[in-house]
């Protein structure tokens, strides 16, 4: 999903949320309730009416390829959700851990519309074995797809074999975000480190995906998606070369 329109900054986030923790019980009711039937499906496909708008359903994957999400829109809801969010943990690392989640089941649905549109468009559609090409699809497809441009690098860490970054200068996702001076560390950006560590399970290459905020100068919410590859895929890669 691309973003459209630029949208003032939203301040999602507070250091007094953080200290206490929130947790939601289930309700203490004993009323016994009757479980309706389940309702007959009908499997005809519909025709949309002349001069009726089509229902969602009925939409082709691939015309909305490039359609946009509001930027405001999409500003709005992410705020909620960190701020909901905020709300249910006792710290930084546990909040970004649950950005990572969801942002993993948004991955998933990602991986496979972009698996389903692959094989539509192909002709002789192809899964990469190797793990530099599927990256470089990461850094340029799915950056495209989910949030309109490719993202700004990829660094291979000259320390560890198993480490390599995906550098977003400007993340869409975090852009009308403020975090306070005393919560510096958080990285929203968590949400996108799952997203990429969904599409690497997919494809075939697990790791363990982290988001870091690196900020220069130039680029004062410059975000690092660091990728640590599981020791299996680094065995495979040694295996496959010529």
């Amino acid at each position: 999903m691309a973003f459209a329109q630029p949208h003032p900054r939203f301040s999602v986030l507070s250091a007094s949320s953080l200290s206490s923790a929130e947790h939601l019980s289930p309700g203490s009711s004993s009323a016994r309730f009757s479980v309706p039937s389940a309702p007959s499906i009908n499997t005809a496909v519909s025709t949309p009416k002349p001069g009726l708008r089509p229902n969602i359903y009925d939409r082709s994957l691939n015309k909305t390829r490039a359609s946009e999400v509001s930027a405001p829109a999409f500003a709005f809801l992410f705020s909620e959700i960190v701020q909901y969010t905020q709300k249910r943990v006792s710290g930084i690392n546990d909040l970004e851990r649950r950005l990572n989640t969801l942002g993993y089941r948004v991955g998933t649905r990602v991986f496979e519309l972009m698996a389903w549109r692959n094989e539509a468009a192909a002709k002789a559609p192809k899964r990469e074995t190797r793990f530099l090409p599927a990256l470089m699809s990461i850094h340029t497809q799915l950056w495209r797809a989910v949030f309109g441009k490719p993202a700004d690098a990829i660094e291979k860490s000259v320390e560890n074999a198993d480490e390599y970054m995906i550098i977003d200068n400007d993340p869409s996702i975090t852009r009308y975000i403020s975090v306070p001076r005393d919560m510096s560390s958080l990285s929203c950006s968590s949400f996108t480190a799952g997203i990429v560590e969904a599409v690497l399970d997919g494809l075939g290459f697990p790791a363990r995906v982290t988001a870091h905020n690196t900020p220069t100068d130039q680029f004062p919410g410059r975000t690092t998606i660091l990728i640590k590859l599981e020791k299996s895929v680094l065995d495979r890669e040694e295996a496959l070369k010529p």
